[in-house]
C-alpha cells in the first residue's frame, strides 16, 4: 500500500510513540570511560588536557575519586592509561611493566574502591623514550630510517599485560598493532595463571589524524617519524577483516575498531563478520572537534548523543568515549 494509506509519520507523532518504536538505544552499560593517571600529580591534583575541553590527567587519588563518582552515575567500566615521569622512559618502555608503575597502582586502587570493570591499555608508546609502540632499530630502507621491531616487541607487551593482570585488571587491551601480539599476550597470561583475564584487542586500528589530542594527553607522540608502518592505512577495508580474523584465531575475546566516526562502515562490516563483542573507540579528535563546535555555538549537545547512537546503529556493542561522564552527568541516555 502507498500514500495516502501508508503514512510513515504516524509513528513519529509524539515522543511517546517515537520512544516505543526506537530501533537503537545507548545505555550506561555500553560506555567505557578512558581515564589518564599521571605519575607526578599528587593528592587531589588534576591537570587540564588543553586539546580536550573538560578532560584531565589525574593524580592517583583524584582519579580514583572520579572513578567512584562515575560509578555512582551508572558507569560500569573504565579503561586506564598512564603517564609516567619523563626521566623514567627508556628504549624498551620499562615503566610500562614496572610492578609499582602508575597504571599498576591505578588498577589496584580502582579495584579496591569500586566495582567497575577495569580495562588496561597495553602499549609502550607512553613509556618509551622514542614514543613508538615497539622497540626500534635503524634501517635506512624504511620511511624515516627506523624500523619498529615486531617480534622483539611481543615479549615486552606480554610482560605489560601480565603486570596489569597481577594488579587486578579484568581485561587487557593491546593497542600497539604488532603482528602476533594477541597470541603472545594470551600465552603470557595463561602461563602466569591468568587464564580468566580477557583480551580486548585493538584489532582494526588505523593510522589516523584523529589521535592528536590523545597524544598530547598521554605525552605519547613519536619523537621520530610516524606509525604508518604498523597502524592500518585509512584507505583499507578488507585488511580490517584479515586483522580481526587473525586476532580471533590468536585468542581475542573482544574486537575493536578505532577510530569510530570515520570508520562506521568498518564497524558494520566487522560486526557482520564476527560473533565476538565489538568495541569502537570514539577517539580524542572526534571528542575535541564536537566539544569545540559546541563551545563555539556551531552545534548543540544533541550532537553527542547522535554520535554515540551512530556507533550502536553501525553495530558496536561497547563504546570507549570521553563523552561518558558528560552524558551521565547530564542524564542524556534513554
Amino acid at each position: 500500500m502507498y500514500f495516502p494509506t501508508t503514512r510513515m509519520r504516524r509513528l513519529r507523532k509524539n515522543e511517546q510513540l517515537r520512544t516505543i518504536v526506537r530501533e537503537t538505544k545507548v545505555s550506561k552499560e555500553d560506555l567505557i570511560y578512558p581515564i589518564f593517571f599521571k605519575e607526578d600529580l599528587k593528592g587531589d591534583e588534576k591537570e587540564p588536557i588543553t586539546s580536550m575541553p573538560g578532560e584531565y590527567r589525574y593524580s592517583l587519588e583524584a582519579g580514583v575519586e572520579f572513578a567512584k563518582h562515575l560509578e555512582k552515575l551508572g558507569l560500569k567500566s573504565i579503561i586506564v592509561f598512564g603517564v609516567p615521569l619523563t626521566n623514567q622512559k627508556d628504549e624498551v618502555g620499562t615503566p610500562a611493566f614496572a610492578e609499582n608503575g602508575i597504571v599498576q597502582k591505578a588498577i589496584k586502587a580502582i579495584k579496591q574502591n569500586t566495582n567497575l570493570v577495569v580495562i588496561s591499555d597495553v602499549c609502550l608508546c607512553q613509556y618509551t623514550s622514542h614514543g613508538h609502540c615497539g622497540l626500534i632499530a635503524e634501517n635506512k630502507d624504511t620511511d624515516f630510517g627506523l624500523e619498529i621491531l615486531n617480534d622483539e616487541t611481543l615479549e615486552y607487551l606480554s610482560k605489560v599485560a601480565v603486570s596489569h593482570a597481577k594488579a587486578g585488571a579484568d581485561i587487557v587491551a593491546p593497542s600497539d598493532m604488532m603482528d602476533g601480539r594477541v597470541e603472545a599476550i594470551r600465552c603470557g597470561l595463561d602461563e602466569a595463571g591468568f587464564e580468566n583475564v580477557a583480551i580486548m584487542s585493538y584489532s582494526a586500528k588505523y593510522a589516523s589524524a584523529f589521535y592528536e589530542p590523545f597524544r598530547e594527553a598521554a605525552c605519547s607522540s613519536p619523537g621520530i617519524g610516524n606509525r604508518k608502518s604498523y597502524q592500518m592505512d585509512p584507505a583499507n577495508a578488507n585488511e580490517a577483516i584479515r586483522e580481526c580474523e587473525l586476532d580471533v584465531a590468536e585468542g581475542a575475546d573482544f574486537l575493536m575498531v578505532k577510530p569510530g566516526l570515520p570508520y562506521l562502515d568498518i564497524i558494520k562490516t566487522i560486526k557482520e563478520e564476527f560473533p565476538l563483542p565489538l568495541v569502537t573507540y570514539n577517539v580524542s579528535g572526534e571528542y575535541s572537534m564536537i566539544m569545540a563546535a559546541i563551545e563555539k555555538g556551531f552545534l548543540t549537545e544533541r550532537a553527542i548523543y547522535e554520535t554515540l547512537l551512530s556507533f550502536k546503529r553501525a553495530g558496536a556493542d561497547l563504546i570507549i568515549t570521553n563523552f561518558a561522564h558528560y552524558v551521565l552527568e547530564n542524564n542524556m541516555l534513554d
